[in-house]
Parts: structure tokens; C-alpha cells; sequence
């Protein structure tokens, strides 16, 4: 039998061959997510004899170690965690396409080391999934999206029967993952459950008082001018929320392709509509919103590229905009500012880095 390291190597060569079409990107991450799972119980690395933490009481080491995901994941449940006694570890980082995401060796050992892991879920995590899976028979896996109901769930055609999992974009939705969190931690870390549901009231109440200033802002833009034109489709749920119309390059998954009819479509529709903005997005290469805006010059309609958007994946760590709240904070502000609407020049809090005029200069 191979070792994981030979069968990885093995995989990666595949994917150069793979990179033909989306379908075979998808075909290929879910063969991945399959070979690192095996992995998993096969024990690539030699952390099973671990104590691991069972619903009720920590482990014997007294600090529990958390995995997650995405840093929208992390930063939540380093919220709900607090001072309490335990360390969270987030699989991705800064600009990291959750979509395409291929789960390497350290990953593995990351969640076999784990006692407790939270994920998004819906699917956003891609090649990850079945890792995630397997992880789950040997401590607690939690996908924060269960704590939505299915009837508000997007499923758009397009998306091969999978909800769309960018939820959050809904900050409302958002915060209840965030009480779902402190009710799993209350009963896996019983000793420390008052403090894990504390600390998840006083998020939830930052959370709704942004929820408040998303819909403020973005209330301002004229009704005639509220068409967020992006990379790809993950403002479904901002634009359900906050009450705008969003055109997208690609679809929901950046594994999607976009066909020249697509951006001569949306061409077309901006122009028409005499779109001020369009929005290019840090997980994403911005070429499409780059084609789109040089198609609306040579129709004679001026655009300017509004800013780049946090979608997929926060801003850098340490910074404002590597958090939840300043990700939303950001987005808002300059979707509001760039579309003709009235926002302040540094967001909510006064924390956002740069000035819309800095923004707009940057990608040009």
C-alpha cells in the first residue's frame, strides 16, 4: 500500500491534467477529499493514542484544541471561545479560496490531532468534505450552517442541487452560528459553559448592531443604482439581506467558468442600467470584472472598479479587515460608497485601512 505521501504526490500530478474543465477540477477534489479521509483512518500520522475530549468535560491536558476552516469559521468561534482554556487553529488563511482548497498532510494531522472541529458547511469547503467526515468519528465535527433552517436557504439551479453557503453575507444568519458554537462548546466544555454562552450573547448583540448599519448604508444608494456586479455569485444572501440586485461573472463556486457570452451578457446589462461600479473580490482573480469594465468602454459607458470585496476569505490577520465585523464592515461601506450612497469614509467603527479614492486607485 502506499504511504499518504506517495498517493498526494500522485494526486497533485493528476490535477495539472484535471485543470481542463470545472468538471474535472470537481471530479478531482472530491478523489482528493476521498484519499485524504482514507488517510485518516488508516492513521497517516500516530495521534490516535491522543486523550481525545468527550461532550462534557475537557481533555486531560486541560486545554482543548479547536480546528477550523474558513476564516469566517475561525474568527467566530475565537469570539464564542474567549479566555477560556483552549486554542483555535484555522485551516485557511488569508485569500484562501475555500472552493478550490485541495486538504494537504498537515491538514490531516491537524484535524487528527483536534478535539473538537468546526466547519461552514453547504458544501463551501469542497475537497475538504470527506476529511471532515472522517475526522467526525473520532471527536466532535460540527458544521455552524446546521444552526440555519433549510427554508432560508438559497439553492439556485446552477449549483448542482448544493445550497449556496455563502451565508455569511447575511450578518442576521451569520449570528446564529455564532449561539450554535456556544451551545456545542457549553456541552463538550461543561466547566467553562457559562462563559462560552456570555461571550456568545455579547458577540451576537456587536453582530446585530452591525446587521443595523449594513442595512443603513446600503439603504442610501438610489434604488436605480443598487446592482452589485462581482466576480462571482457569493452576495446572494448580502443582496437578499439588504435588498439589492447582484450579477456575477461566474456562478456560485469559483470552479465555474466564465464563457465569453457571459461577460458580453453582462456587458450588456451594465450599460443598460448605467452601473456606476463594478467589484472585483481578494479570493478571486479579477480578469473577468477587468474584461467586463473594457467591454463597457468600447460601448461607451465609463465604469469604475469600486474596490476589491472580501468573499470568500477576511482580509489579513491582525487588521480589521482580517475580522468577521470588519470583512462586512468593509463590504458595506464600499459597495454603499461606490454605488452612489452615503456611507462613512472609514466604515462603522472608524477602523477600515484605506479611503474609497485609495480603494479605486489600487485597481487600476
Amino acid at each position: 500500500m502506499k504511504t499518504f505521501d506517495q498517493l498526494f504526490s500522485d494526486e497533485n500530478r493528476d490535477f495539472n491534467a484535471a485543470q481542463a474543465s470545472a468538471s474535472s477540477r470537481r471530479k478531482f477534489l472530491g478523489q482528493l477529499g476521498c484519499l485524504a479521509g482514507t488517510a485518516l483512518l488508516a492513521g497517516c500520522g500516530k495521534g490516535d493514542s491522543k486523550e481525545q475530549g468527550a461532550a462534557g468535560s475537557a481533555p486531560k491536558s486541560g486545554r482543548l484544541k479547536i480546528v477550523t476552516t474558513c476564516g469566517m469559521v475561525t474568527d467566530i468561534v475565537k469570539a464564542v471561545i474567549g479566555e477560556e482554556p483552549a486554542d483555535v487553529t484555522g485551516l485557511l488563511g488569508e485569500g484562501v479560496d475555500p472552493h478550490l482548497y485541495q486538504p494537504g498532510r498537515n491538514d490531516v494531522q491537524e484535524l487528527q490531532s483536534a478535539d473538537v472541529v468546526f466547519y461552514s458547511g453547504l458544501m463551501l469547503e469542497g475537497g475538504m468534505q470527506r476529511v471532515l467526515e472522517q475526522a467526525a468519528s473520532k471527536r466532535p465535527v460540527f458544521a455552524v450552517t446546521d444552526a440555519i433552517e433549510k427554508s432560508y436557504l438559497r439553492t439556485p439551479e446552477e449549483f448542482e442541487g448544493h445550497p449556496d453557503p455563502h451565508v455569511w453575507m447575511d450578518v442576521s444568519a451569520w449570528n446564529r452560528c455564532v449561539g450554535f458554537i456556544g451551545e456545542k462548546m457549553a456541552e463538550i466544555d461543561a466547566a467553562h459553559a457559562s462563559a462560552y454562552r456570555k461571550n456568545a450573547e455579547t458577540y451576537q448583540k456587536q453582530l446585530t448592531e452591525l446587521d443595523e448599519y449594513v442595512k443603513k448604508v446600503v439603504a442610501t444608494i438610489p434604488k436605480s443604482q443598487r446592482y452589485l456586479v462581482t466576480a462571482h455569485d457569493a452576495f446572494g444572501y448580502f443582496a437578499r439581506a439588504y435588498e439589492l440586485e447582484v450579477k456575477s461573472v461566474q456562478g456560485i463556486s469559483t470552479q465555474s467558468e466564465a464563457a465569453v457570452a457571459d461577460v458580453n451578457e453582462l456587458v450588456s446589462f451594465v450599460v443598460e442600467h448605467k452601473i456606476p461600479a463594478l467589484f472585483v473580490e481578494s479570493s478571486v482573480p479579477a480578469k473577468n470584472i477587468q474584461a467586463v469594465k473594457e467591454g463597457c468602454q468600447s460601448k461607451s459607458w465609463t465604469v469604475s472598479i469600486g474596490g476589491s470585496l472580501f468573499s470568500d476569505a477576511m482580509g489579513a490577520p491582525g487588521t480589521y479587515e482580517g475580522t468577521y465585523i470588519g470583512m462586512l464592515d468593509h463590504n458595506a461601506t464600499r459597495i454603499a460608497q461606490a454605488l452612489g450612497g452615503e456611507a462613512p469614509e472609514r466604515g462603522w467603527q472608524g477602523k477600515l485601512a484605506g479611503t474609497t479614492a485609495e480603494t479605486a486607485k489600487e485597481m487600476k
